[in-house]
């Protein structure tokens, strides 16, 4: 793999909520041309939210590569989903798309339906999915805006996890994304901020929660990661200089996120649970 990745200043157009991967510059690595898989995840079936793009696209691509068929679940970016999906037959896997919004729980359950329906098992759930935006004080915070990001950074977590537990046998993995954020919360990014921390104790309680069943829940806490979510959430002057405060001076690729969550579904991990592990380019979280 080359890690001769982009450092800023970065000169990217600043884009419309949730953003697009095409419009992006430099464009993000997701392992596309790079990532290659041994068989760790064979057999397997998953279902990661947040596929078309950023962290999740990166994830799918390499699960589809260590043998797991995919189901992406996305909002409305149908674009990066479909490009997300080539990636994945490509490597000789069944992918399927479901756009929707999983702030709602009738969605939520429809999604573990149709990966139940397709796939016949569920062995691993990326909870991946993330509502963020910036703001530089409480007031501008409206009452939807608050209420918003619980329902898709942390509600939805909770009625996918119920909704996909009958379909989950000894030794399957649920992984949530956390953040950086958990634990150095950025002021400006309040709401967002906090479900990352509500994710960190909710993966931690349901690790013990689910041990008796023999399922592991794992929490991934990445740092700042090039993806679509940026540009379309972060003021120009962030962007530019996005990643150069931690000490690797630049922000992650999301190929290079990729790796923990293959280790995290895999048997290799089979007491790995309740963890959170940081992909911060050198910045601890305490």
């Amino acid at each position: 793999m080359d890690t001769n990745f982009p450092k800023p200043p970065f000169d990217t157009p600043q884009q419309p909520v949730p953003g697009l991967t095409g419009a992006m510059k430099p464009k993000p690595d997701h392992g596309e041309t790079s990532y290659r898989g041994s068989g760790r995840l064979n057999g397997k079936a998953a279902i990661i939210t947040g596929g078309d793009s950023g962290i999740g696209r990166a994830v799918a691509i390499a699960f589809a590569r260590e043998g797991a068929d995919v189901l992406i679940s996305y909002l409305n970016e149908h674009e990066d989903a479909e490009d997300t999906a080539k990636q994945v037959e490509a490597s000789g896997r069944k992918c399927l798309l479901v756009p929707g919004d999983i702030s709602a729980a009738a969605h939520c359950r429809r999604i573990i339906a149709q990966a139940a329906e397709a796939f016949g098992r569920i062995d691993i759930l990326v909870n991946n999915a993330a509502h963020q935006m910036s703001f530089s004080s409480l007031d501008e915070i409206s009452d939807d805006e608050w209420e918003r990001t619980f329902a898709i950074n942390i509600s939805a977590m909770f009625y996918l996890v119920k909704a996909a537990l009958p379909h989950m046998k000894p030794g399957a993995s649920i992984i949530n994304t956390a953040s950086i954020n958990a634990d150095s919360p950025n002021p400006g990014l309040l709401p967002y901020a906090t479900t990352k921390g509500a994710i960190q104790n909710f993966t931690a309680g349901l690790a013990q929660l689910l041990a008796e069943k023999g399922i592991r829940a794992n929490a991934v806490a990445p740092g700042p990661i090039w993806t679509p979510l940026i540009p379309s959430t972060m003021p120009p002057d962030s962007v530019k200089s996005f990643g150069k405060q931690v000490p690797m001076q630049r922000p992650g690729q999301p190929v290079e996120v990729a790796p923990i969550y293959v280790m995290l579904a895999s048997d290799e991990a089979s007491y790995v649970s309740g963890a959170t592990i940081a992909v911060t380019g050198g910045k601890p979280i305490i």
